[in-house]
């Protein structure tokens, strides 16, 4: 009798909680979301809500770049969307059809880190323009630009933007000397510009005041992190090439000895590698660059690896443990449907990947990739990468990369 009534009570209970569950009715379309970085600065970016046969899913917007995240778990009366490829989370509930609230968090930093974000369904743009004057402004084209200018730690950048003339709408990217800053999108509203961008990894804000041809501002990463930046119209500025930062010391071998996805030991070079074409990647799977690099060797090795070319990626990863690591790579292979190697380098430090790669002046930047011969020689070392955002960059880059994998394969 007493088993009896317990399990009623809790038939009951379960009921009644299922029953008092909200029923999330969100409107399907175009939304424009908020990260909270501090009391005033407000990272928005696209939200794009679609219905399902049995719920939602959700995509993220930076310009030309669609996100589209993990299919959402519902747990109470919120909604938990993983990002696809970071390890990370958006979790939120609706305060009404056209309006959701919750945060952001971000597992790959120390601590809890968590963001405040909200969702409004809305035809406003990027950065509001509010009541504020459009003034003419057009930055389309190429500026030189400095990050903490003035300081020690000053470092420059490539700035690329794309304006229609007469449009308050403007796109591009930052190149610095280790990779870019992905798809930026934004608005000129009055004398200022405006750009972010949000994948779930990166949480970018620029803003800057317009003076003619020289622009000042502020760059916001995430909650923990700005510095001021300027720079100045210069068609001609270039960084110094990739292919330049990280070299070969003393016409040292490449070589390393680590542990592969089964915790087996792993040594380069080996027999399995003699007389082939091999890329040595040193990445993280925390890290966008990494991530657009990892796509574009994906179709290199679909594309040459029956004629010759094998890639090893070895990662630096961010966690407690190795399994933290494997995991991670997992989810990244699984994700891409990668099948070239993966090897796990350990936690997520440029000093350690240094010491692995003593053969090297240093590394500087995840990623840095390695080229080698069928002959066992280094033919390029190249380090950062700048991806799809950086257009024209990307383009000839990725020429003369398969161009020099079709030259080492026919020798």
């Amino acid at each position: 009798m007493k088993f009896i009534l317990c399990l009623t009570f809790a038939l009951v209970t379960y009921y009644a909680s299922a029953q008092n569950l909200p029923k999330i009715a969100l409107k399907k379309g175009n939304w424009i979301a908020e990260l909270a970085l501090n009391s005033h600065d407000k990272l928005p970016f696209n939200f794009v809500v679609s219905k399902t046969s049995d719920g939602y899913s959700f995509m993220v917007e930076n310009g030309e770049e669609m996100i589209k995240l993990n299919k959402p778990e519902q747990k109470g009366d919120s909604l938990y969307v993983r990002f696809p490829f970071f390890n990370s989370m958006l979790v939120f509930k609706a305060d009404t059809k056209r309006s959701v609230n919750g945060y952001w968090i971000n597992f790959n930093k120390k601590g809890v880190y968590k963001i405040p974000f909200s969702s409004k369904k809305t035809r406003s743009r990027r950065f509001s323009l509010a009541k504020r004057k459009v003034m003419d402004k057009n930055l389309d084209g190429k500026w030189e630009v400095t990050f903490e200018p003035n300081t020690n730690s000053a470092y420059p950048a490539v700035g690329i933007f794309s304006q229609e003339k007469g449009k308050s709408k403007i796109s591009g990217t930052f190149l610095t000397e280790t990779g870019d800053y992905r798809f930026l999108d934004g608005n000129i509203v009055g004398d200022s510009v405006f750009l972010s961008c949000f994948d779930g990894s990166h949480a970018f804000l620029f803003k800057a005041r317009i003076d003619g041809d020289n622009l000042k501002g502020k760059f916001f990463s995430g909650k923990h992190w700005s510095s001021s930046w300027e720079g100045k119209r210069n068609s001609d500025f270039e960084l110094k090439s990739p292919e330049d930062l990280t070299y070969i010391v003393d016409d040292k071998k490449v070589s390393f000895d680590l542990k592969d996805m089964e915790g087996k030991d792993f040594s380069f070079p080996n027999e399995n590698y003699e007389g082939k074409v091999t890329i040595i990647q040193i990445m993280g799977t925390w890290c966008p660059n990494c991530l657009d690099e990892t796509i574009y060797y994906k179709e290199l090795y679909d594309n040459y690896h029956d004629d010759g070319l094998e890639i090893i990626s070895i990662a630096y990863e961010v966690g407690e443990t190795s399994e933290d690591y494997i995991e991670s790579v997992t989810r990244l292979r699984n994700k891409l449907s990668l099948n070239f190697n993966f090897i796990i380098g350990g936690s997520a430090k440029k000093s350690l990947a240094s010491e692995h790669f003593s053969m090297l002046n240093e590394i500087i930047s995840f990623p840095t990739s390695i080229f080698i011969g069928r002959d066992g020689q280094v033919k390029r070392l190249h380090t950062g990468f700048n991806g799809p955002g950086t257009g024209n960059y990307y383009t000839e880059y990725v020429r003369n990369t398969n161009s020099l994998i079709e030259n080492l394969l026919a020798q």
